[in-house]
């Protein structure tokens, strides 16, 4: 029987995190914006829903900084999730739940009805214009009165193409360097998951539900996912929210923020 420790846990957390900052080399950076924000309208106690919460990168950050709060981590993967329990087993600031985000019924999984932020990271461009609308709407009705819904994700800013394009070259040149390196891209790092013996089970579950990592993707019609910064804060204010702004950007990405 294999028996996996929490220095195992630890290992499989860091090397999500490298893989991601691979793609993503400021990823430490959205991440201090987005605790601040928790911070500066939820407090250093507050109660956080870890939207798509994949290995739990984002409450690993928050309660190192905010001791006192407590996090819900909700996920459709169960292999991120497999990492995400093992990494923090016995800390009981954290719960968990497994549901799909675009099920009607989702928050139903979730052990609390109510919350103070919600907050997530390079997930939601997954979902199409539509649920992503719907989403927001439901986010809207499980935060209290004040509380901060934190958005980091691929979204652009077209107004100014070739800073855009230079930067983005910059980044194609350095991620070229790194994988000579040894870098580990997508594809590689779902590959050491698979031949983990102790995620190989829960690697077959999300590879049956989500697809597998290590194949091409298909070609055919392009996705209705919205990229533009301004969709995100148009649809924020249509669907519940009283305030909405982006408090960080990159070349490609940002970070949105929205007050109930």
């Amino acid at each position: 029987m294999t028996t996996t420790t929490a220095a195992d846990w630890q290992q499989w957390q860091t090397s999500w995190d490298r893989q991601q900052e691979w793609y993503m080399p400021d990823r430490e950076e959205r991440f201090r914006v987005m605790t601040d924000a928790v911070e500066a309208v939820a407090g250093r106690t507050p109660l956080v829903l870890d939207l798509a919460c994949g290995t739990g990168s984002i409450s690993d950050r928050l309660l190192r900084r905010l001791p006192g709060a407590r996090t819900v981590c909700v996920d459709i993967d169960p292999a991120l999730l497999t990492i995400a329990r093992g990494h923090f087993a016995g800390d009981e600031r954290v719960a968990f739940a497994e549901a799909d985000l675009t099920a009607p019924d989702w928050t139903e999984r979730l052990p609390l009805a109510s919350y103070d932020a919600v907050v997530t990271a390079t997930a939601l461009h997954w979902l199409d214009t539509e649920p992503l609308r719907r989403l927001y709407g439901t986010l809207a009705g499980l935060l209290r009165e004040g509380g901060v819904f934190l958005n980091a994700d691929h979204m652009y800013d077209a107004s100014a193409p070739r800073i855009t394009a230079a930067l983005s070259a910059l980044l194609t040149e350095r991620q070229e360097r790194q994988r000579r390196e040894g870098a580990l891209d997508w594809a590689d790092w779902w590959s050491r998951v698979a031949d983990d013996p102790v995620l190989a089970g829960p690697a077959a579950r999300r590879f049956a539900l989500l697809g597998d990592p290590r194949e091409p993707r298909p070609v055919g019609a392009k996705p209705d996912r919205p990229t533009a910064t301004r969709w995100h804060l148009d649809t924020l204010l249509e669907q519940g929210f009283t305030e909405a702004r982006q408090v960080w950007c990159s070349a490609s990405d940002a970070l949105v923020a929205a007050l109930r």
